[in-house]
């Protein structure tokens, strides 16, 4: 049973969460908050498996602490594109739109209860407009990149690009474990505490170039 704590400070649209993951199968809320302060404080003693958070929600750097006891999956519309990528480097593990339907939003959930991100090809491809606008500029070496070994890199690469464990080892040719050993590495070389970090790493590092779909 997948253990959610919910946090959103609209009353109507935080019970109407509430109900639907309570009527969802191997699902079950555990909290609900109307504030960051809040929400971290039943992080600690709820012990939530996944924390729903309405990313416009005052005092998004509590993502940060409480990101550490439980995965982290944001709702947004998108208002703000410079609150995603915050998100991102606080350490979410996904995305999803607080228009979707019930059935995408349970799946999500179970996604990355599961250890999965979840970035739509909508979200990505806002993502890499956000760095297009922004001029990020590749780091190279200053992100530490030359501490990788070549595999390490390329699966760094193939991160950034939102693919799957299961789908890097197949692009790769090689199992599942090795990828989760190889990208184990890379986090614990780059001090990486997320695989949401990973991907920005990527970008950041110049080893996914963005570009926008057409």
């Amino acid at each position: 049973m997948t253990r959610v704590l919910v946090v959103d400070d609209q009353p109507l649209f935080r019970a109407g969460l509430v109900a639907l993951l309570n009527a969802a199968p191997d699902l079950t809320v555990v909290g609900e908050a109307a504030d960051s302060a809040a929400a971290c404080a039943l992080a600690r003693t709820a012990r939530p498996d996944v924390i729903l958070l309405d990313i416009r929600l005052p005092g998004l750097a509590a993502l940060k602490t409480v990101a550490g006891s439980a995965r982290v999956l944001v709702l947004t519309t998108f208002d703000l594109d410079e609150y995603v990528h915050e998100a991102l480097r606080l350490g979410a593990a996904g995305f999803v739109l607080k228009e979707s339907e019930p059935a995408r939003l349970i799946a999500a959930i179970t996604a990355v209860a599961s250890g999965e991100m979840q970035f739509g090809p909508t979200v990505m491809r806002r993502l890499v407009a956000a760095y297009l606008r922004g001029g990020t500029a590749a780091r190279g070496s200053d992100a530490g990149l030359e501490e990788l070994t070549g595999r390490e890199r390329e699966v760094l690469r193939l991160v950034g690009t939102g693919l799957t464990n299961t789908a890097i080892a197949a692009r790769l040719t090689v199992t599942e474990g090795t990828v989760k050993t190889h990208l184990n590495r890379v986090m614990t070389k780059l001090r990486l505490t997320s695989r949401a970090q990973a991907v920005v790493m990527a970008y950041e590092s110049g080893l996914v170039v963005p570009r926008l779909a057409g």
